[in-house]
């Protein structure tokens, strides 16, 4: 009796364990990421580029995305999309999501209502996982940690930019690349600069480009790797 309704009964044990095997196999969908994501995206129609959008996964690999989508097309034409995938610093991986998490993974509102401010865009952070996908959008926000979020993304944003001009003054405008690189020196809100110490090593090692800006090159390089 035993043998026959384990018979019996396999058929059906197998049915029964299909939809489990199949929810458990089901990919993660954009909404809900494998690894835990932050999402960072800018809307600034007045400066460029227009629109800088920042993804940055758990495991610290990252994308970077700036783009002009409310500009004429010829200038779009001129200035198209412009995409870079890095891997982004443990601190400053650790920073963004102990901050995400100070902020309940942004669930609520976060946007500063007490008075106009000057714009400088419409920002929006996105927190998903398999089983979270909580967003906030502001303009500017009194809250700390939200506030070291929009800082480091658009200090990244920066370095990626500045890396982006450097590129095109050392090919056809070597003249330029000391103001170029002077001014980044002074800037004390670029970072990750590791993500363009590429182009500044090809500066640095370059005997045709000015000594001074070689010299600029070489200490923005150096800082890169700390």
């Amino acid at each position: 009796m035993t043998l026959r309704l384990i018979r019996f009964l396999s058929p059906w044990l197998v049915l029964l364990a299909m939809p489990v095997l199949k929810a458990q196999n089901t990919p993660p969908d954009a909404n809900h990421p494998a690894v835990p994501t932050i999402t960072y995206d800018r809307l600034w129609p007045a400066y460029t580029p227009q629109n800088v959008n920042i993804t940055v996964k758990s495991s610290g690999t990252a994308k970077y995305l700036s783009r002009n989508p409310v500009k004429s097309p010829d200038v779009k034409d001129t200035d198209p999309d412009y995409t870079v995938e890095f891997t982004i610093s443990d601190g400053t991986l650790a920073k963004l999501f102990r901050d995400a998490k100070e902020t309940n993974y942004f669930q609520g509102d976060f946007a500063f209502k007490k008075h106009p401010v000057a714009s400088t865009g419409k920002k929006t952070l996105t927190f998903a996982d398999q089983d979270r996908h909580f967003e906030t959008t502001f303009d500017y926000s009194e809250n700390k940690a939200i506030q070291e979020i929009d800082s480091i993304f658009q200090g990244i944003s920066s370095t990626i930019e500045d890396g982006r001009k450097l590129q095109f003054l050392h090919r056809f405008d070597r003249l330029g690349l000391e103001d170029q690189l002077k001014g980044m020196e002074s800037d004390s809100n670029l970072q990750e600069l590791q993500i363009i110490a590429p182009t500044l090593k090809s500066i640095a090692d370059d005997t045709s480009v000015l000594n001074i800006a070689r010299a600029r090159a070489k200490r923005l390089l150096e800082k890169s790797s700390k």
